[in-house]
């Protein structure tokens, strides 16, 4: 909405205005990012705002899908999906170095890697970005994590390098990379994102064999691995998928059956120390059906998770999103379609990251001018 239209609407917002019950049975029916003008009317709507939001339903994580070009990186897609106001919105103006291909890891962290740069962002809609020079081992499919000014770049190492376990730790404040504690021996054959799914909680990373469950913990502080075990609380589950929630709760999402005839999906949260796991849902057989058909390939399917949603998605097919909502210690199953973005394309990518989202963030990704936004 450009400027003149914005001054439009609130002169007349001001000329029949509204107050108290009424104005916030209004703003509950305003989607997030639509809160943003009605914020700036006065300092009784701006009260009104903050007070709409104190509902949890208002204020949930948003789905960020970035859809990049193969031929070119800097030709970005951004979408997000808010599922407060079940509505997807096209972010244009998007100010990120992508010199190279986007990669995401836990929740909301973004990264690109190349032999002489490392380029990450971790805020909500990624406004800010920090780079550096890249790794002395050289990676091709790192595992990446990021606790509090610690980022852990670990495995994924060249087959030319010495040792293909090698972890690094770039930390953010003194600007300078340090050499750690190699992972264990028991992941020398998968030592890869490809291979591993990763997760923060209880300041730790958490690495699991997606193929065994087999998994380990990583402490930045003592920079020591944990001695590995197996965490299988199905032993029909072929396909496991790590996660976190809000307050450190790790998560576990486990496929059930076999590559070729899966039976179900469920989610597990999983206890930090020691590692015990408690089943907390269940996708409907009707959604699971959602995700898989004859032309996709459930080797791709991954999460995101934050706060208390999970999503689960199928980069190559896009045509439907599931998710599943643990808000009042119940689970929500619901799906949304992809509101026309092509997962298909083999021309494009698309990297997925999740982040609760606030009032204020929107208005430092926007307040300014630069970037743009549009309801689709």
């Amino acid at each position: 909405m450009g400027k003149g239209g914005r001054m439009g609407e609130q002169e007349l917002l001001l000329e029949a205005p509204l107050h108290g019950d009424i104005l916030g049975e209004i703003l509950t029916r305003v989607p997030l990012i639509q809160l943003l003008p009605a914020s700036r009317v006065s300092k009784s709507w701006r009260q009104s705002v903050a007070s709409t939001l104190l509902h949890p339903s208002r204020v949930k994580p948003w789905l960020i899908v970035h859809v990049q070009s193969r031929r070119n990186p800097l030709v970005t897609i951004t979408r997000a999906y808010d599922p407060g106001s079940n509505i997807w919105i096209e972010i244009t103006g998007v100010g990120s170095p992508l010199s190279s291909s986007l990669r995401s890891s836990h929740s909301n962290f973004l990264y690109t890697l190349s032999p002489s740069k490392f380029t990450f962002s971790f805020d909500a809609l990624h406004d800010k970005w920090y780079e550096t020079v890249g790794p002395r081992v050289w990676r091709s499919d790192p595992i990446v994590s990021m606790i509090g000014s610690n980022v852990i770049v670990a495995g994924g190492v060249c087959d030319f390098e010495d040792d293909p376990l090698a972890v690094e730790i770039y930390d953010i404040n003194s600007g300078h990379w340090e050499m750690c504690e190699s992972m264990p021996d028991m992941f020398k054959e998968s030592s890869s994102s490809t291979w591993l799914s990763v997760a923060v909680a209880d300041a730790k990373m958490f690495l699991m064999e997606k193929c065994s469950g087999r998994i380990c913990s990583f402490d930045p502080k003592t920079k020591i691995w944990k001695q590995p075990t197996t965490v299988r609380p199905d032993p029909s589950i072929f396909l496991f998928l790590m996660g976190s929630l809000s307050r450190d709760r790790l998560i576990l999402t486990g496929f059930i059956g076999e590559p070729e005839s899966v039976q179900g999906l469920k989610i597990y949260e999983v206890n930090c120390d020691p590692l015990d796991c408690k089943e907390i849902g269940e996708m409907p057989s009707w959604m699971l059906k959602k995700l898989q058909n004859d032309d996709s390939q459930l080797c791709l399917i991954n999460i995101t998770a934050s706060e208390n949603i999970v999503y689960v998605y199928n980069p190559a097919d896009l045509r439907e999103i599931v998710y599943c909502d643990f808000a009042n210690g119940e689970s929500k199953w619901g799906s949304v379609t992809g509101s026309g973005i092509d997962g298909s394309n083999w021309m494009n990518r698309s990297t997925f990251t999740c982040s609760k989202m606030s009032i204020t963030d929107l208005q430092k990704s926007f307040g300014s001018g630069d970037r743009k936004f549009t309801v689709k």
